[in-house]
C-alpha cells in the first residue's frame, strides 16, 4: 500500500468536508442528498401508532409567522393539523421540505386539514432567511415563546398529526417522504 497516496486521499477528503463546514453548505449539500434519496420513496412515514398516539394535544400555545402575527394553537382545534418542527441548519429537515410542499399543495384546497411548519432557530431571523427565496409552499412560523408539552422532541426534524378530535393519531422524530398517496389517505380519513 502507498500511504503517500492514502494519505493525500484522507487530506483531500478531509479538506472537502472542512470547506463546506466552514462555508456552511455542509447542511445544503447534506439535504441535497437526503432528498434525493427520500425521492427514491425508499424512506417512508411509518403510519402504524406509537406511544403518543391519541394523547391530547395541549392547544395551548402561540408562535409568531414571519410577518410578525401571532398564531394560537387554538385556531386548529376540531381540525386535522399536520405539524413539522425543523431548524435551518437541519439537513434531514432541509430533505423534507420539498416533500412537504408537495403533500401540502395536493391537500391545501381541503378544508379540515391544516399544516403548520415551526422553525426552532434560536433567532427568527435564521428561520426567515433560510426560507427566503425558497419556492417551497407551507404554512411556517417560528417557536419564538417555546414549544408546549405536545411539541418537546428528543430530535428534529419531528412530525406529528393532530385529528379533528384533538388526539395525537402520529408522531414521528426523523426525516420522511410525506408526499405518497398512503399518507395523503391517512390525512384525509381522519
Amino acid at each position: 500500500m502507498d500511504w503517500k497516496k492514502e494519505i493525500k486521499s484522507w487530506g483531500l477528503i478531509l479538506s472537502l468536508f472542512a470547506f463546506l463546514y466552514f462555508t456552511g453548505l455542509l447542511p445544503v449539500v447534506q439535504g441535497a442528498i437526503q432528498s434525493v434519496l427520500l425521492s427514491t420513496g425508499l424512506i417512508k412515514p411509518k403510519l402504524e401508532l406509537v406511544d403518543l398516539s391519541n394523547q391530547d394535544f395541549n392547544y395551548r400555545g402561540r408562535f409568531l409567522d414571519f410577518d410578525g402575527n401571532e398564531i394560537l394553537l387554538e385556531s386548529y382545534r376540531g381540525k386535522t393539523l399536520f405539524i413539522n418542527l425543523w431548524a435551518s441548519w437541519c439537513g434531514p429537515c432541509r430533505a423534507e421540505m420539498p416533500h412537504i410542499s408537495e403533500l401540502y399543495k395536493s391537500l391545501e384546497n381541503e378544508p379540515n386539514i391544516e399544516f403548520l411548519l415551526v422553525g426552532l432557530d434560536n433567532d427568527i431571523e435564521k428561520s426567515r432567511n433560510f426560507l427566503d427565496g425558497k419556492s417551497w409552499t407551507f404554512p411556517t412560523a417560528h417557536a419564538s415563546f417555546g414549544l408546549n408539552s405536545s411539541l418537546q422532541s428528543q430530535s428534529i426534524p419531528t412530525t406529528l398529526v393532530v385529528s379533528p378530535e384533538g388526539k395525537i393519531v402520529f408522531y414521528q422524530e426523523g426525516m420522511s417522504n410525506f408526499n405518497s398517496d398512503e399518507f395523503r389517505d391517512f390525512l384525509k380519513n381522519l
